[in-house]
């Protein structure tokens, strides 16, 4: 199972006690905001595309989207999201507990910059109803192979 594997990932780093498992799905934005209860902008959503060499992750805040341009800018490519099927075989965990714990070697993992905003967020943890609860900055620490920080999501700012 996908949380028993970021249960042991994360164990490592001295936070397997701190995984929150839900009695309710945690699958979407809106679900998981409401089994944490937090504000949806808080959910720190895993999203999955695929570029020339190979799968990434982008990890961004609830509220964000992703905009094409910066991100094209960023990574030299069009934004191509992995489909349901894709996403399981080629990251290592199924649409609603994606995250950037214990996933398939070789996917590179960036944080999107719409988290920093937060004190804590809540990624999933490789199941459908759970999360953590972390900063930012220790986001970064725990990711697996963590490339970076980027800045290619829309419709967070006060713009």
């Amino acid at each position: 199972m996908s949380i028993a594997r970021v249960r042991e990932y994360l164990g490592r780093y001295g936070l397997d006690g701190n995984i929150l498992e839900f009695t309710t799905s945690s699958a979407t934005v809106e679900l998981a905001a409401e089994a944490a209860g937090v504000i949806p902008a808080r959910i720190a959503k895993s999203l999955s595309f695929m570029l020339p060499d190979g799968p990434i992750l982008v990890v961004a805040a609830g509220d964000a989207k992703v905009d094409n341009p910066r991100f094209k800018a960023q990574f030299h490519a069009k934004a191509k999201m992995l489909s349901f099927d894709e996403c399981a075989a080629l990251i290592g965990h199924g649409v609603g507990g994606v995250c950037p714990f214990a996933i398939n070697d070789g996917v590179r993992t960036y944080l999107d910059a719409s988290l920093r905003r937060f004190d804590t967020v809540f990624p999933a943890c490789g199941s459908a109803n759970s999360a953590i609860e972390l900063s930012p900055d220790r986001l970064a620490e725990v990711a697996q192979n963590f490339q970076g920080w980027v800045d290619v999501c829309k419709g967070w700012r006060e713009e």
